[in-house]
């Protein structure tokens, strides 16, 4: 009979073997990238987050979904940085990224970098450094980008009904994660990403009201949680248009509150609440919410999993990450 290894060994195995195949398989990409030709880039990218982030304290939360967003459309090359034209609506005017904000965060980094080393750094590599920063800088781990994305040309908006949705079940979570080359622990991992930052009541009040023919609202979320949306959440002509809840109790912590709340009946989405009720997932989130650090490795090798999704040299670096050159 075969010896199953313990959930923790298993996790850290794979971390090693993906780093291991990251370096071997994207030669192109290296943590190494601008080290002659750009030294200054990390600690510019790193002290304009840190000033907009002073600023806003919605900056974090905000930089991660944009690098998720981006990198789920067309792979990591920037392309949700991109403005709208008069002949092309772009990828951030999608209905999925209307509430995408903070972009001039990543235009500021780039205006600095220009002037540092002129037409050297892409904003995909910005975008993918800023997005490690936000998550350091609001407590959760930090690691070695590899760098050497090209920006692309191309943007969008109908691409974003890609997006996987608030709404999604699992196997349209499955399938969404798994075209990205992206797999179900990869999928709960990143969702973890949901520990920072706030959502409007249009994400999760389907689950409120008329949920179903038997239940007026989602039986799986905590009933005293539900009460609480419903007093933040009123019929649309009774609520202010910032009407929501935060994603977590400690919602500009980076930690795994995400998945203890979704253990207890508390995930805001309906997509939080099918990586939880499903069995090939669940026993990830049991194991997230008992050992933060077992969550904190696993993120570091999903995000760099993430930040090789479409990777191509077939692109351009950009001296403004709104409008191709």
């Amino acid at each position: 009979m075969a010896h199953s290894l313990p959930l923790k060994h298993l996790f850290c195995t794979t971390i090693l073997a993906f780093l291991a195949l990251a370096l071997l398989s994207k030669a192109e990409l290296d943590a190494h990238y601008y080290d002659h030709s750009c030294p200054q880039l990390e600690k510019i990218i790193k002290d304009t987050v840190v000033n907009a982030s002073k600023h806003d304290p919605k900056v974090p939360a905000r930089i991660l979904r944009m690098f998720f967003h981006d990198c789920f459309i067309r792979g990591c090359d920037a392309s949700v940085l991109l403005d709208s034209t008069p002949t092309n609506k772009a990828e951030k005017d999608g209905p999925p990224n209307i509430s995408v904000r903070s972009f001039y965060v990543i235009d500021q980094a780039k205006a600095k970098l220009e002037k540092e080393c002129p037409h050297i750094v892409s904003c995909a590599d910005i975008l993918a450094i800023a997005a490690r920063d936000v998550v350091a800088l609001s407590g959760g781990p930090s690691w070695d980008v590899l760098k050497g994305r090209k920006d692309g040309r191309v943007s969008k908006a109908s691409d974003t009904r890609n997006l996987p949705a608030p709404t999604s079940n699992m196997s349209q979570l499955i399938q969404s994660f798994a075209s990205r080359g992206l797999d179900i622990k990869d999928l709960v991992t990143l969702s973890g990403g949901h520990t920072l930052g706030f959502s409007h009541c249009s994400s999760f009040e389907a689950r409120l009201r008329n949920f179903s023919l038997l239940h007026d609202v989602d039986p799986s979320l905590d009933s005293e949680f539900a009460q609480d949306l419903k007093k933040k959440c009123p019929e649309k002509a009774f609520r202010g248009h910032n009407a929501g809840h935060f994603m977590d109790s400690t919602a500009s912590v980076f930690d795994n509150d995400y998945y203890k709340r979704l253990l207890a009946g508390r995930g805001l989405f309906i997509s939080d609440q099918a990586i939880v009720g499903d069995y090939r997932t669940r026993r990830i989130v049991e194991a997230f919410a008992k050992d933060q650090t077992l969550f904190f490795n696993q993120f570091v090798a999903s995000m760099l999993k993430l930040g090789n999704v479409g990777v191509s040299q077939d692109g351009e670096v950009r001296r403004d990450c709104k409008v191709v050159n």
